[in-house]
């Protein structure tokens, strides 16, 4: 049994299906949940990420998101801030005695002395990250902590996404909606109802 804890690098160099990365790692053993971890602007009309949220909470992600802060540095630069480190280590030890593999996309070195707890309760952890591109996503600490170590450029054939499939920003939105009115007749256990003109 295993949980992913997923939370995007600043670049991949491919964009992930994430439709065939649950079936990847589904075809390895009983996946128990997919967690994605984001920031997200508050008060934007519109988020680019949105449309993916959704579509990743509707299709079998756990999607955990918090606001962003915004705070002007020494130079008086106006700078976002998003950070998921804690929200992805307090899920973690939480499922950690419930688990036996922990599959972490991450290659941020911080998460090192998480990986270490975890194997202390005698979870295997696979970290995926690359060391492929100049300079490398992952932490050398990080790679060198975990049990097992699996570069992304491996996984690109299963899981990557043709950039031509991806669809227009409409489209995007036009699924998204789909996904939330799903959504409502899941939880609310009625369908929304459409206004007449």
């Amino acid at each position: 049994m295993a949980p992913i804890f997923i939370r995007p690098p600043r670049r991949f160099g491919f964009d992930i299906d994430y439709k065939r990365l649950l079936k990847e790692f589904q075809n390895h053993g009983t996946l128990v949940r997919a967690f994605y971890y984001t920031a997200v602007i508050e008060d934007q009309e519109f988020s680019s990420v949105r449309p993916l949220l959704d579509w990743l909470d509707y299709d079998g992600f756990t999607v955990v998101t918090k606001p962003t802060k915004e705070f002007i540095d020494a130079n008086g630069h106006r700078k976002v801030k998003g950070n998921m480190d804690i929200e992805l280590a307090v899920n973690a030890m939480e499922v950690a005695n419930r688990v036996d593999h922990i599959v972490l996309f991450s290659g941020d070195g911080d998460f090192r002395s998480l990986v270490e707890a975890v194997q202390r309760r005698g979870v295997r952890v696979t970290v995926v990250s690359t060391i492929s591109s100049q300079p490398p996503v992952i932490a050398d600490e990080l790679r060198r902590q975990a049990d097992v170590f699996t570069d992304l450029t491996d996984l690109q054939s299963r899981i990557g996404r043709d950039p031509l499939e991806r669809p227009t920003p409409r489209e995007a939105s036009l699924h998204s909606t789909h996904y939330v009115r799903q959504r409502s007749l899941l939880k609310g256990g009625q369908a929304p109802t459409r206004k007449q003109d």
